[in-house]
């Protein structure tokens, strides 16, 4: 990854955006799309507004694959008298940083766990900030993001989904037919993708699609041995599309490792539950310390990552 990529992954990992709070991130991209666009193959159609709430298509010459990529993040809305209450499911251990911003100003505080020990068992009483001051309540929070690069890895807050929006990006400088969906409420089930998939399906037949999202370190999928193309979550995507994927996939070269896990999910599952016949299928980096203030990823994978899905928007 270069000086130019990584500043704009870094860029990403920072915006302020938990489920419900996209809108920093679409503003983002609607400016970095202008800005770029004119370098990339062919220059996109923009489609936004109030019919697609806070999200954004970007279409390519004759699309029939589109690429989705979740905005939000996990994080933690603001109660009474600074109790913080889960936004998706954030695992952030005791004495994390968190940021926001209220009415009175900016706002960075450690997360602290509240817990009674009864000597036989540890009861979890309630979840709060330490700060000088009453938080607004309804404020947002996030983890602060400092980024850590090494030869082989990178850590940051939000690589899920903010990696998947990068890789999106890059796939779109060459990009010439196909779709990129950047969704929203993907921490907390969704709720987006439905009416996005119903406008590419009914406006331009597009019957595939391809989710770019962080996936995990498991026992089965090993960090720094290539992207992940998944067979199977807690949603099941149709198996002549998936052996597609994986066919291709071995044609590229490109190293990859395939996935088959009982739990989990992202777009593909709220595709699979519309009322569209569109094929799905999850494809992305694995990652360590998922939803933490340290998510690490392996650069090969990365790597690999852009290369696949590069590749397969051309062959699909």
């Amino acid at each position: 990854m270069n000086t130019t990529d990584l500043q704009l992954l870094k860029e990403l990992c920072a915006i302020h955006a938990p489920s419900g709070s996209e809108l920093a991130v679409k503003n983002y991209l609607i400016e970095y799309v202008k800005a770029k666009q004119s370098s990339w193959k062919v220059q996109p159609t923009i489609i936004d507004g109030e019919d697609f709430q806070d999200c954004i298509i970007l279409v390519f010459g004759q699309p029939k694959t589109a690429i989705y990529a979740h905005m939000d993040s996990v994080g933690y809305s603001v109660g009474y008298n600074n109790e913080l209450l889960k936004i998706g499911g954030p695992k952030a251990e005791e004495g994390s940083i968190l940021v926001g911003e209220d009415s009175q100003g900016k706002v960075e505080g450690k997360l602290h766990y509240n817990i009674e020990d009864d000597g036989e068992e540890k009861i979890l009483l309630k979840t709060e900030i330490i700060f000088g001051r009453t938080i607004d309540r309804g404020t947002t929070l996030t983890y602060l993001s400092e980024c850590v690069e090494t030869d082989t890895h990178l850590q940051n807050c939000y690589l899920d989904d903010r990696l998947g929006i990068w890789n999106a990006l890059k796939v779109a400088e060459t990009l010439e037919n196909g779709a990129i969906v950047f969704s929203a409420w993907e921490e907390v089930g969704g709720g987006s993708v439905g009416y996005l998939a119903k406008y590419l399906y009914e406006n331009y037949q597009v019957r595939q699609s391809l989710i770019s999202d962080i996936t995990w370190v498991t026992p089965g999928v090993k960090d720094g041995n290539g992207v992940a193309v998944s067979m199977r979550d807690s949603g099941i995507p149709r198996r002549s599309y998936i052996d597609k994927i994986i066919g291709l996939a071995r044609e590229s070269g490109i190293q990859f490792q395939l996935e088959v896990e009982s739990a989990g999910g992202s777009d593909g599952n709220a595709l699979q539950k519309s009322p569209y016949p569109i094929d799905w299928c999850f494809i992305g980096a694995p990652e360590e310390n998922v939803h933490m203030p340290t998510e690490r990823v392996h650069k090969n994978d990365v790597e690999g990552m852009h290369r696949l899905y590069s590749y397969l928007m051309k062959h699909l």
